[in-house]
C-alpha cells in the first residue's frame, strides 16, 4: 500500500498531502486540458508534468509565460521536426537537435541537402503531428540497453553519443513511432506547438569538427502563440536585410576568396577608410587618457607561450611555425609582448599605472562550421590594452575601463548589458588571486551602480572577466568590450615594481579592450546602421553628380575644394541620366548628394539632397563644408570633425 508524502507548492507554499507514485500533472490538476502548465520543477529541477513523486517534495508548476518554458517548447519542436524528417525521409540519421536562443535547430545525415521545398513539405508534416496531440513520454534505461536500440534502428550519431556518456543510465523520450535520446524535459504532447516557422538549412560538421562527416541542419523557431511569431519573422526580415555579409558586397566594403583561405577579411577601399577612421579614433582617444601606443610582433617562441600558460590552455586555437629549427606561435593575443615591455626596465611605483594600447593584430584558429562573415573570422585586429598597476590602484582603473566603454559606446548609439564570467575548470593560478579578481570586479560595478549577472566558468583560463554585451538597432546583443583581471601573468614573468618601501611587489594586469575585434565591431556597425553610417564614419560623405557632361570641370572643382576641407568627396562621372545617379548614391547609402546642372554652375554653388530626400538650399562648397563639419560634431557628440584622417 502506498503511503502519504507532503507537496509544498510554490511561490505561495501551500501545502498538500498525495499519496506516492502521484504524477505532477495529477498534483497540478491536468495540465492537458486548459493547456496551462507546460513542465514543472521537483525540488528545484525542471522534469516533465508525467514524472512521479515518491518523496516530499516542493513543486512549482511552470506555465507558458515561466522564462523556461520558451526553451521547453523550442527543445519539443525539435523534435516534432525530427520525427516529420524520418517520415519523409527514412533514410535520414538524426544526431542532436537543442533549442537555442530564438529558436532550435535539428541535424540530420542525408544523402542530399535540404532544399526549400523539403521545408515546406516538413512543415506540413509536422503540423499532421502537431494535430495529433502524441503524448512525450520517457523511459530511463540502462546505457547499455540504450546503445542495443540504438545501434538496432541505425542511429550512429546516437550511439556516437552513448559511448561518449559515463552515466550507467540514460533517458529517452518517445512520441508517436519516433524515439530520441534526451535528457528532457518536453511539453506534454504535440498539441502544446501552436506557432512555429522553420527558417533555414545550413552545413554543420558532426560535432564541430571538420573532419567528421558534414551534416544538414535545419533551424526554426516557436512560440506560444501565432502573434509572437509573426512579430518575430518580421524581426527576421529586417535582419536579412541589415545582414553585413550582403551590405558588405553591396556597398563594395570587404570580401572573402577561398584562394586566400577561410576567415581571411579583404577590405576593399571604402572598407578600408572606415576601419581607418575607426582606428584614427580609437587611438586619440586612448592617448587622450593616458595611454602609450606599442606594436608587439606576430611571431613568438613557443618557449614563451608555454610559460603564459597558452600552449597547454589555448594550443588548439594558435597556429605554430618552425624557423631555423625554432617552434614560433602566432600570436592569438597581445598580452606577452606588453609583458615584456614592461619587464624590459626597473619600474617604479611612481611609474604606474602603465597603460600599453596596440592596434594589435591577431590569429585564431576557428573551426571552419563556425565561421561567419566580419563576425566570426581567423585573422583579426584588436583595439587591446594592458594596464599594469599597484593593488591599491586597481579599482580606479576598471572603472575608468567601464567610463571609457561607456562613454565611446554612446557616440555609437549602443547601450549594454553587463556579465561577469567566472573562473572555468580549465584554468591556471591560485584560489586567492581569482577571488581577489573577481571581488575587484564586482567591487567596480557595485561602485559605478551597474547591474550585471554572474555567468560561472566561463572566464579565461588567467583570470576573470566583465563582458559587454552591445544591444543594436533590433535589441540583438552582441559581445565586443571585455574587462579581465589578471594576477597570474604577472606572477609567472615575475614583473615587479619597486614600492615606496624600496621592495619589490608585484603587479596586477589588466586586459581589456573597447570596440573588441575591429572585424566584428564593423560587421556590427553595418547591421546596427543598415549600412547608412553617421557623417562622422561614412567613408564618402558627399557624391557629387552632373545633369550632364557639361557639368564636370565644375563638379571636379568642387570636389577638389571640399576634400582640401576634409569633405570625403567623390564625383559620379558616368554617363547616365540624373535620377539614376541619384539612386544609386541613395543605394549606396552616402549621406549627401550634391547635384549640380547649369544653375549651380553659374552660381557657383551645390545642392545639397541627403539620403531620406531632403533638398537643402543652394550654397557654395565652403558652406556646404562647414554643414558637414557641424553635423560631423554632432553625430559623434564633438568628438570626430573632418580632420579625423
Amino acid at each position: 500500500m502506498s503511503k502519504e508524502i507532503e507537496i509544498t507548492l510554490l511561490p505561495d507554499g501551500k501545502k498538500l498531502t498525495a499519496q506516492e507514485g502521484t504524477t505532477l500533472s495529477e498534483i497540478l490538476g491536468k495540465p492537458g486540458g486548459g493547456g496551462q502548465w507546460v513542465a514543472a520543477k521537483l525540488d528545484g529541477q525542471l522534469v516533465d508534468l508525467t514524472r512521479k513523486i515518491d518523496r516530499d517534495a516542493t513543486v512549482e508548476a511552470i506555465g507558458k509565460d515561466a522564462p523556461e518554458a520558451i526553451g521547453i517548447l523550442r527543445h519539443s519542436a525539435a523534435h516534432i521536426m525530427a520525427q516529420a524528417v524520418k517520415s519523409i525521409f527514412p533514410e535520414a540519421r538524426v544526431a542532436i537537435g537543442p533549442a537555442i536562443e530564438n529558436g532550435f535547430y535539428y541535424d540530420f545525415d542525408v544523402e542530399r541537402p535540404f532544399t526549400q521545398e523539403d521545408l515546406e513539405k516538413i512543415e506540413e508534416r509536422m503540423r499532421e503531428i502537431v494535430s495529433k496531440k502524441l503524448v512525450f513520454s520517457r523511459r530511463d534505461l540502462p546505457r547499455e540497453e540504450a546503445l542495443g536500440l540504438f545501434s538496432e534502428m541505425g542511429e550512429k550519431y546516437k550511439v556516437d553519443l552513448l559511448e561518449q556518456f559515463a552515466d550507467p543510465t540514460v533517458s529517452i523520450y518517445q512520441q508517436g513511432d519516433f524515439i530520441d535520446l534526451c535528457r528532457g524535459p518536453h511539453i506534454p504532447q504535440t498539441g502544446f506547438l501552436k506557432a512555429f516557422k522553420l527558417t533555414s538549412v545550413a552545413g554543420a560538421y558532426w560535432r564541430g569538427d571538420e573532419k567528421n562527416p558534414m551534416l544538414q541542419r535545419i533551424y526554426g523557431t516557436a512560440f506560444f502563440d501565432v502573434e509572437s511569431l509573426k512579430k518575430y519573422l518580421t524581426f527576421l526580415e529586417e535582419a536579412q536585410k541589415r545582414d553585413h555579409r550582403r551590405l558588405g558586397k553591396e556597398l563594395d566594403l570587404f570580401s572573402f576568396s577561398e584562394e586566400i583561405g577561410a576567415g581571411m577579411v579583404i577590405y576593399h577601399p571604402k572598407g578600408a577608410l572606415i576601419r581607418h577612421i575607426l582606428e584614427n579614433f580609437e587611438k586619440r582617444e586612448h592617448l587622450l587618457r593616458g595611454y602609450q601606443l606599442v606594436i608587439g610582433p606576430t611571431l613568438l617562441k613557443t618557449d614563451l607561450w608555454k610559460r603564459s600558460g597558452h600552449f597547454d590552455h589555448y594550443r588548439e586555437n594558435m597556429y605554430f611555425t618552425e624557423i631555423d629549427e625554432q617552434s614560433y606561435g602566432v600570436k592569438p593575443m597581445n598580452c606577452l609582448s606588453h609583458m615584456l615591455i614592461y619587464k624590459s626596465r626597473i619600474r617604479s611605483y611612481r611609474d604606474l599605472p602603465l597603460r600599453y594600447f596596440e592596434l594589435g593584430t591577431v590569429h585564431r584558429h576557428e573551426k571552419s562550421g563556425v565561421l561567419h562573415g566580419l563576425l566570426r573570422v581567423r585573422q583579426f585586429t584588436q583595439d587591446d590594452a594592458h594596464i599594469l598597476c599597484a593593488p591599491d590602484q586597481l579599482n580606479d582603473e576598471i572603472k575608468s575601463i567601464i567610463d571609457f566603454v561607456s562613454d565611446v559606446m554612446g557616440i555609437f548609439g549602443f547601450e549594454f548589458e553587463i556579465e561577469i564570467s567566472t573562473r572555468p575548470e580549465k584554468s591556471i593560478g591560485s584560489d586567492e588571486d581569482w577571488d581577489r579578481a573577481t571581488g575587484a570586479l564586482r567591487k567596480a560595478l557595485d561602485e559605478k551602480g551597474f547591474a550585471y549577472q554572474v555567468c560561472e566558468g566561463e572566464g579565461a583560463f588567467y583570470g576573470p572577466k566583465i563582458d559587454i554585451k552591445l544591444k543594436d538597432a533590433l535589441d540583438r546583443r552582441w559581445q565586443c568590450a571585455t574587462i579581465q583581471c589578471d594576477f597570474t601573468l604577472p606572477e609567472r614573468f615575475d614583473l615587479t615594481y619597486i614600492g615606496a618601501d624600496g621592495g619589490r611587489h608585484r603587479p596586477v594586469m589588466v586586459h581589456r579592450v573597447i570596440l573588441g575585434a575591429m572585424e566584428r565591431f564593423l560587421g556590427v556597425l553595418i547591421e546596427h546602421y543598415a549600412g547608412a553610417f553617421p557623417v562622422w564614419l561614412a567613408p564618402v560623405q558627399a557624391m557629387i553628380v552632373t545633369v550632364t557632361d557639361s557639368q564636370l570641370e565644375f563638379a571636379r572643382t568642387i570636389c577638389s575644394e571640399l576634400r582640401s576641407r576634409g569633405v570625403r568627396a567623390e564625383v559620379d562621372t558616368r554617363s547616365e541620366k540624373l535620377g539614376y545617379k541619384i539612386r544609386d548614391a541613395q543605394m549606396q547609402k552616402v549621406p549627401y548628394m550634391l547635384v549640380i546642372g547649369d544653375k549651380e554652375v553659374q552660381g557657383g554653388a551645390v545642392a545639397p539632397r541627403k539620403r531620406d530626400g531632403t533638398q537643402l538650399d543652394l550654397m557654395n562648397s565652403g558652406e556646404f563644408a562647414d554643414l558637414v563639419e557641424r553635423e560631423c560634431l554632432e553625430s559623434s557628440k564633438g568628438r570626430v570633425g573632418l580632420n579625423i584622417l
